[in-house]
């Protein structure tokens, strides 16, 4: 009999744990630690949406199967969010499908779209699911760079003249995870037009639609004329209205593939709980004042972080949007590695950060701070990478 199953096998140690069980043990031993390593927000959703959930849990017909694929109300509430926000017309019964979080929609995709061997072009560095949903359904990946500048460009060329089979997905993430790095519209623009000439699905990951700092908001790949021809996008409730452990999205776009993301879904599960699902719409169509309130509460957050750890001696560029700084190492410590200087960030400083090799092998030299904690924490936290970095022998640049 096999040591190990064929999919488990396919799937490397996840490097971040490593990070996640030394921090627990620290915790479990009465250490005060500072976590900024899971993008978990620490802000509560808005009153009246916990007050429509307990509403609705109330009622006894409430508590049996829910639609796999959303309540029309919800469905219908996501549709008018996208023609709101973007200008984008979605038909909720065929475009719009309601997912257990971005997370589980991309890998219930990935399950209904791949054969063995495709080929999938997905980012490196990258959130894994990006990757890992492909792989876990047989795919195999192709990096592509993160960064949209001119080598994003040549790679999308470079794996279609040379890779066999020819790759039949690209996965996109702006704002990204881990390297907050944002696109304007002519970028997708051009990029739907070279998945039109390429015959190649689009899948956006659009997760941090809504935490975009310095009055830049984020486009949809959608906005673009014809778009829907070759794109879904996923979105989350997760970060907008900080819900993570409610586990509600959506995917929205090509009906050939919302349908086949629905039947495969259609077999796995039975949808969210109905009450969640009946407060996700209290959110979306409700006052969105908590939205904007996040946002700013997230901005001074980035503020405060790249000030304080500027002063620390370490020099953080400031996030674009989403929730994530994403550091890299200081330049004398650049050769421990972006693992062990997590590690030892979490050892001596008392700070947990995410290991950018985490996130792909081009993410070495990085990590990615979420911004997860209060400003008095996050101070206090570059007060205690001072005193480690003073101790490795790197000079902040203010008293």
């Amino acid at each position: 009999m096999e040591d190990e199953f064929y999919r488990i096998k396919r799937l490397p140690p996840y490097v971040i744990a490593e990070v996640n069980a030394m921090r627990a043990a620290a915790r479990q031993a009465g250490r005060d630690i500072i976590d900024l390593g899971m993008g978990n927000p620490d802000l509560p959703p808005p009153a009246h949406v916990i007050d429509k959930l307990c509403e609705v849990a109330q009622k006894p017909d409430a508590h049996g199967y829910s639609q796999s694929k959303g309540i029309p109300g919800l469905r219908r509430a996501q549709a008018n969010y996208y023609a709101r926000r973007f200008g984008v017309d979605l038909d909720p019964e065929r475009e719009v499908v309601v997912t257990l979080g971005s997370k589980e929609g991309l890998a219930s995709l990935a399950t209904a779209i791949t054969a063995p061997g495709d080929v999938v072009l997905a980012p490196n560095p990258s959130y894994p699911i990006h990757t890992f949903g492909f792989i876990i359904a047989g795919a195999t990946i192709r990096s592509i760079p993160t960064t949209p500048d001119e080598r994003y460009w040549e790679s999308l060329e470079k794996a279609m003249a040379f890779t066999v089979p020819r790759p039949s997905v690209l996965i996109v993430n702006y704002p990204s995870n881990p390297t907050a790095e944002v696109v304007d519209l002519a970028f997708y623009e051009k990029l739907v037009a070279w998945a039109k000439e390429n015959k190649v699905w689009i899948l956006s990951d659009l997760a941090y639609s809504e935490l975009y700092y310095d009055g830049n908001p984020t486009p949809s790949i959608l906005q673009v004329p014809g778009a829907k021809d070759v794109a879904v996008e996923f979105t989350s409730m997760s970060k907008t209205y900080s819900m993570a452990g409610w586990r509600m999205g959506f995917a929205v776009g090509n009906q050939k593939l919302i349908s086949a993301l629905t039947r495969v879904k259609s077999y796995i599960d039975y949808g969210a709980f109905t009450p969640i699902q009946a407060a996700a719409c209290a959110a979306i169509n409700g006052p969105q004042d908590i939205v904007e309130k996040n946002r700013r509460l997230y901005q001074k957050r980035r503020d405060v972080l790249v000030e304080s750890f500027g002063r620390a001696g370490w020099d953080i560029p400031p996030a674009k949007a989403s929730m994530f700084c994403w550091a890299p190492l200081p330049p004398q410590l650049m050769e421990m590695g972006s693992l062990e200087f997590s590690k030892q960030l979490l050892t001596h400083a008392e700070v947990a950060v995410a290991p950018g090799v985490g996130y792909g092998e081009d993410g070495e030299g990085f990590v990615r701070i979420a911004m997860v904690e209060n400003e008095q924490r996050l101070r206090q936290a570059a007060r205690n990478v001072k005193r480690y970095l003073q101790s490795m022998g790197v000079n902040s640049s203010a008293a």
